[in-house]
């Protein structure tokens, strides 16, 4: 099938297709991979390439499962070891199930030295987990030399440490190396020189680097450039130089740059000469040594099991010695000849017949996206080796006898090597709050069911919440849900499908938002109860407050995010960490209203200016029109009162729909129609006639200069599909509001042209109104109503009720809830056509319905190989909040899978805000007042000073300003009770404030200080 016929479904692959684009994800879907080893890594690969959409994946493995599996594998269940199942056999439906387009098949012959590999011919991909390093070293050979190569991965997890080896052949073209979208710079300058310097609008950096090939358009003057390509050297963030331009026309204005992609070349050796000399990527600047001492203390081990056909014992100190020996002779084979870390090859040793779930879950993540990449040609590729480790953990362990690690016979076992049966007993007894069961959210949770969280006998729970309803583009990352569960509530369909994986697992599942409406539920008593928070949300409103209420109850939160291919994690801790809230990103930039309104540049304005017309028209004012006649029930009685004098808010917007209303198809058809010439016409000659073309700004520039674009009216058109298309789409929703039925054939080509071609639509008249040009000035609330327009209201309701047109029925509308993801409902069509209509009258690049559809519908593009690899680095920090570490020890983590980066800070630590007097405080500190039924302000502000020694000079809740003495009145609130001051609910006990003290020197600011909890009446202890 060739490459460009390939169906996508949409429903499904929504999410990715923003990530991974079409032309990537038809060449994945018909792509052949070969997997082998089905253990705890194997199958997380298997589940994200599977999720991803491959065409086809075998997966190998000939052993049996084990108890020892289900600590790992969380598609093996009990049964598949009473019945000694083979791995591969007993995960194959499971895995085959995530997607009904991949096939998958297992295979079970054994695979070693003497094994003929030329059936790896059919394979673009092979993945090897588990595999001996002779064995991958002679089946990478075999991948290197076919024509074109097979690309080869290699990866394993060994106890504390992992690895990742990629080798894609001598030569490896990428299309795309970054996946972003390529940047456009609107142009303010271009100097007549050489080199020529471009300069960018002021306010708007162009973000380019030097080397990176830009084509512009619409220069005026040196219109030459025009359709010309450039290698540009940066200059500095707001121009770039691009050759000699002295011999060109001048510059006169306008002009947009955009970049251009250019494929790239990446090269690749063979395994045998990368053990020698490693390129690795560093993940870890604080330790940029570590990578190669792993590589060292991994070839050791390889060693190991090949001398002695076993891996070192647990936790034996006379097998680790012996490693440290291979490791030293190693050191000396390799080209740059590192020091060996004796540390890193002891605790490689002592664990390496461990395995850590969430470190499988990280490095599987990684591994995954080096597969799409090795079938796609999409994204740069990892050159050549990756290391993942959790050294950080390993101090506390020292302490321990080695009994602590030994196995027990359960599920724990592979855990308990890792990290001792102390650690493991406080993961059991954990009491865990997960908001969100998303992508993020069903990764945690498989996390936990390995990890034992919350299954302790007298102790630990987890408890989930999740408001929204399972769709079937969740299916394409949330791999806890399967197409029966579509429409279903996420947290309870989690929790039952976590069962599946541990089933001593004790889960509490909530349906509800954690936002300050739910906080009955979501107490303070809720919070002390729990352990840790763990976010899994896709919005910053949502941590910032589950952030506040976990420092206000000093709770340990781990926070991660995703977006696309990129990710990040974050560990709050208290008392040792700043908190989320501690730092603040840059706000989202808002469209300016006048650009939105009259001066559109780029398509996303246009998609926006969309966008808001579907919520006015179809959703906001068929609510305000409804809410006014909930208020006043009849037409007659606002006629009434409105001729009595009396102003009814909103009457006049609302009598105007009453009196337009369309009450068949026929007047639907009309009412679109009229909206077309008012948009993309009569819109276009109004601009025009306010500002003409030669419209000279006082400095003497043209007015409609870049970014401003003139518009130009759109003459309609029937047999224009875009014109086609508005007209249909908007009157279906028209229809849809106002409650009118249609047919099939009321839709047919030939009724719409009938109806069309008979509409009187108004003739254009120039107004006088002021066109906004401000990008300072913010949309208005109100518009003001004049005396004519009140006169024009009651002369359109008498009419209405005199023609039976303001009955009941009359007076109710059908608001409609913006849908993006159900493609039958016409949103997305209105929205794509009244959008690229305006385009065009801007004279703008339109944009297809996929990418209006995103950008419309704010979706975040999402991949499960990054969900996978962000939610396993946070179960890791998990280990580490559970077991008490010091503040050294955790790490936060940002990583973009497409470039490939992956780097870990240490956390910022808490800062100590100085008052005076050696009196100090964290945002974790919270100083506490005692009060009674009588106690005033004045009794509150002298409390503090005598408890804590300095007296408040304002005290504010919230954004109530209780006390500022400066302010009128204030004083003699000082004599008022708290209670009537902070009026609080019956069952409130208490109240947190902000207070702050005079600064030392007059006219400085006022000293911050901590919050103050006050308690009305003395608690009981």
């Amino acid at each position: 099938m060739a490459t460009d016929s390939m169906e996508i479904d949409d429903a499904l692959y929504s999410r990715q297709r923003y990530v991974l684009g079409d032309t990537a994800m038809q060449k994945m879907a018909q792509s052949h991979v070969f997997l082998s080893g089905v253990g705890g890594l194997g199958v997380e690969i298997a589940k994200n390439i599977i999720l991803a959409g491959v065409k086809a994946l075998t997966v190998h493995d000939t052993k049996q499962c084990t108890k020892w599996d289900l600590g790992i594998n969380f598609f093996i269940h009990e049964d598949d070891i009473i019945s000694q199942r083979n791995r591969a056999e007993a995960t194959l439906h499971r895995i085959a199930e995530l997607n009904p387009y991949v096939h998958v098949a297992a295979s079970t012959v054994p695979l070693d030295e003497s094994t003929d590999l030329s059936f790896l011919k059919q394979y673009q991909c092979v993945i090897l987990t588990e595999v001996n390093l002779s064995l991958q070293k002679k089946i990478n050979d075999f991948c290197h030399a076919q024509q074109p190569p097979i690309k080869f991965i290699s990866a394993d997890v060994y106890g504390i440490c992992s690895r990742l080896f990629c080798d894609f052949g001598d030569e490896f073209e990428v299309l795309d190396t970054t996946g972003e979208e390529p940047k456009e710079i609107f142009i303010s300058n271009i100097t007549q020189s050489n080199p020529g310097i471009v300069t960018c609008l002021e306010n708007h950096p162009h973000r380019l680097e030097t080397g990176q090939f830009l084509t512009f358009r619409e220069v005026n003057g040196m219109s030459c450039l025009n359709g010309s390509t450039h290698q540009i050297t940066v200059v500095s963030p707001y121009s770039f130089s691009i050759g000699n331009t002295s011999d060109m026309e001048p510059y006169l204005h306008g002009g947009i740059a955009v970049q251009v992609k250019t494929p790239k070349m990446f090269y690749f050796e063979r395994l045998e000469k990368q053990l020698t000399n490693p390129m690795c990527l560093v993940a870890d600047f604080i330790k940029p040594e570590a990578p190669l001492q792993i590589h060292i203390a991994m070839l050791a081990l390889n060693h190991f099991e090949e001398n002695f056909g076993r891996m070192p014992n647990i936790g034996c100190h006379q097998d680790a010695e012996e490693m440290l020996k291979i490791a030293i002779s190693i050191s000396e084979t390799l080209e740059n000849k590192p020091q060996v870390n004796g540390d890193v090859v002891k605790w490689l040793s002592r664990t390496a017949q461990g395995f850590l779930a969430p470190l499988a879950a990280a490095v599987g993540g990684v591994a995954s996206q080096e597969v799409l990449k090795a079938v796609t040609g999409k994204f740069s590729p990892l050159q050549q080796w990756l290391y993942i480790d959790m050294l950080d953990i390993v101090t506390p362990l020292e302490k321990m006898g080695s009994e602590e690690f030994l196995p027990r016979g359960d599920r724990y076992d592979a855990l308990r090597a890792c990290i001792g049966e102390s650690l493991c007993q406080k993961l059991h007894d954990l009491n865990v709050f997960l908001v969100g069961c998303g992508a993020i959210g069903c990764e945690m949770l498989k996390n936990f069911a390995l990890l034992g969280v919350g299954t302790g006998q007298d102790k630990g729970l987890v408890t989930i919440t999740d408001p929204d309803l399972i769709e079937k583009s969740n299916l394409n990352r949330q791999f806890l849900f399967r197409p029966h569960h579509i429409q279903k509530p996420k947290s309870y369909t989690a929790a039952e499908a976590t069962l599946n994986i541990n089933p001593c697992l004790k889960i509490d599942s909530y349906i509800n938002k954690v936002c300050p409406a739910t906080e009955n539920t979501y107490s303070d008593e809720f919070y002390t109860r729990q352990d840790v928070i763990v976010t899994a949300l896709d919005n910053v409103e949502a941590r910032r407050y589950i952030d506040s209420r976990c420092v206000a109850n000093l709770r340990p939160l781990i926070d991660s995010g995703t977006m696309g291919t990129k990710g990040h994690t974050e560990v709050v801790v208290p008392h040792l960490t700043e908190s989320y809230n501690s730092h603040r990103d840059p706000p989202e930039e808002e469209i300016p209203f006048c650009t939105l309104k009259s001066f559109p540049a780029a398509i996303e304005h246009t998609i926006q200016w969309a966008r808001d017309k579907f919520e006015s028209l179809f959703s906001h004012k068929p609510s305000l029109f409804n809410k006014f006649w909930q208020t006043y029930p009849s037409a007659e009685e606002v006629l009434q009162r409105i001729k009595s004098g009396e102003s009814l808010e909103g009457c006049f917007h609302v009598i105007k729909t009453l009196s337009r209303r369309p009450r068949n198809w026929t007047q639907c058809v009309e009412l679109a129609r009229v909206k077309f010439e008012k948009y993309f016409s009569h819109k276009a000659l109004q601009l025009l006639h306010s500002f003409p073309l030669d419209t000279r700004l006082k400095d003497g520039s043209l007015f409609w200069q870049s970014p401003k674009r003139p518009p130009f009216p759109v003459k309609f058109d029937f047999n224009d599909p875009l014109h086609y298309d508005f007209i249909v789409s908007a009157a279906k929703l028209f229809a849809t509001v106002y409650c009118v039925p249609f047919t099939e054939q009321d839709l047919s080509e030939e009724t719409i042209l009938k109806i069309i071609s008979s509409v009187k639509v108004p003739e254009f008249r120039p107004s006088n109104k002021v066109v906004q040009t401000d990008e300072t000035a913010r949309k208005p609330d109100h518009i003001p109503v004049s005396s004519e327009d009140e006169r024009n209201a009651i002369f359109q309701l008498e009419k209405s009720i005199q023609s039976n047109e303001a009955l009941q029925n009359d007076l109710q509308m059908k608001p409609i809830s913006f849908e993006k993801d159900d493609d039958s409902n016409g949103h997305i069509d209105f929205i794509t056509a009244a959008s690229n209509l305006r385009a065009k009258m801007y004279n703008i690049e339109p944009a297809d319905r996929f990418k209006t559809k995103r950008i419309a519908g704010k979706i975040i593009p999402a991949i499960a190989t990054a969900t996978a690899a962000v939610s396993g680095l946070v179960a890791l920090e998990l280990i580490k909040v559970v077991g008490g570490y010091p503040v050294d020890a955790y790490k936060n983590c940002f990583l973009n899978l497409a470039i490939p980066i992956m780097v870990f800070t240490e956390t910022a630590k808490v800062r100590r805000t100085e008052i005076r007097n050696g009196i100090s405080f964290t945002i974790w500190d919270r100083w506490t007042i005692y009060g009674k039924e009588d106690f005033t302000l004045l009794d509150f502000i002298n409390a503090v000073r005598e408890k804590y020694g300095i007296e408040p000079t304002m005290v504010v809740q919230g954004v109530k300003m209780l006390y500022v003495p400066v302010m009128p009145g204030h004083i003699k609130r000082l004599k008022l009770t708290m209670q009537k001051l902070v009026k609080p609910s019956a069952d409130k006990k208490y109240v947190d404030l902000t207070v702050s003290f005079a600064p030392e020197t007059d006219g400085d600011e006022d000293l911050p200080g901590p919050p103050v909890r006050y308690y009305f009446v003395q608690e009981d202890n």
